[in-house]
């Protein structure tokens, strides 16, 4: 028997749409364009289940990982405009910048009522995100320093008071 998946949520986890995650979207300039559950993802990196980005659009099928959604919709945040117009699959960028999108998608899953900071964490860890403090929490809490200044220099993040 293969094994299944982990327990993260999904976007048909989410009510009927518009939910908090297309506001969200919306107030960072990207829209989220529902994919058939049948569908391959547009735009998908890794395939799969796994969210889909294509411009200022993040792609995704019901069984979609939220924790999925919110890393392709932070990959396109933490871009230019220049480079999100030329963006189709791969949003490249360099491990300061991939560093900078996780953590920027633990602190956007507050905004999604549904998921919030602690179920984005424990999604990640079942995802098999990995950090070299071996939990996603941890880094997060004691490691991403770089990540913050990332996106303080981004503007991304309020510089602390």
């Amino acid at each position: 028997m293969p094994d299944a998946p982990p327990a993260v949520l999904r976007l048909a986890d989410l009510p009927a749409p518009p939910h908090s995650l297309t506001t969200l979207l919306a107030r960072h300039g990207l829209r989220l364009e529902a994919v058939a559950a049948d569908a391959a993802i547009p735009g998908s990196y890794w395939g799969d289940e796994e969210a889909g980005l294509i411009g200022s659009s993040v792609y995704a099928r019901p069984d979609t990982p939220l924790h999925s959604i919110l890393h392709e919709a932070c990959h396109a945040i933490c871009m230019g405009a220049q480079r999100r117009d030329a963006l189709h699959t791969d949003a490249g960028g360099d491990d300061a910048e991939e560093c900078a999108v996780c953590y920027l998608q633990i602190l956007l899953a507050d905004a999604l009522p549904e998921m919030g900071r602690a179920r984005m964490l424990a999604d990640m860890d079942a995802w098999g995100y990995s950090f070299r403090l071996g939990s996603a929490r941890a880094w997060f809490e004691r490691d991403a320093q770089d990540a913050q200044e990332w996106l303080e220099r981004a503007g991304l993040l309020p510089a602390p008071a």
